[in-house]
């Protein structure tokens, strides 16, 4: 319960500056994966004294053990990390919210969430790009510009504003807070 917490705090926190400032900061983050980390290690100590007390805490922390937490925080990091060389709209503080949430999820839920943030983000973004400059629009560019890319000769390539407008703003902490909401509530099975 107390994990849910704080990583729904953490994680609203991180939409409300990537909404605001287009920027998620790194007292945010690093606190985050720090705290996972901590009460993972906590949890995993005091697990080892008494068997009935893992219960109840297990109840209260929601924490994973210590070693999943650290393989979340890897396992999600390192992914994140490939997805920012591969892609221009990924920037470094997606890399470490995503590694955050790996740590306090686990690597096995945190991978569910991580998976879940770029379906949700993909849809944010196209739900954004048509909103923008309409259905129409939207299908005549991205026809020009996989046209143009497949060197078919009968079509105009796109001018610099028009490839510019294709490009929305990649928002991952709202989808990561939708992600993280579904993954440990378990709202869709």
């Amino acid at each position: 319960m107390l994990f849910t917490v704080m990583l729904l705090g953490l994680t609203l926190a991180a939409t409300a500056t990537d909404v605001l400032r287009n920027k998620i900061y790194n007292w945010n983050t690093y606190s985050g994966i720090l705290a996972a980390l901590a009460m993972s290690a906590l949890c995993s100590a005091w697990l080892s004294t008494d068997g009935a007390e893992e219960a109840r805490l297990r109840c209260w922390f929601g924490a994973p053990s210590l070693l999943d937490s650290v393989s979340g925080l890897l396992t999600c990091g390192v992914l994140m990390i490939v997805c920012f060389s591969f892609f221009p709209g990924i920037g470094g503080g997606d890399v470490k919210l995503m590694a955050m949430v790996g740590a306090f999820l686990g690597w096995e839920k945190g991978l569910e969430a991580l998976l879940w943030t770029f379906v949700l983000g993909s849809c944010f973004s196209l739900i954004l790009l048509v909103w923008r400059i309409g259905p129409v629009t939207t299908l005549s560019r991205v026809v020009r510009l996989v046209s143009t890319r497949l060197r078919l000769p009968w079509f105009l390539p796109l001018s610099d504003e028009e490839r510019k407008a294709l490009k929305p703003p990649i928002f991952l902490a709202p989808s990561a807070l939708a992600a993280v909401v579904i993954v440990r509530f378990g709202l869709i099975t």
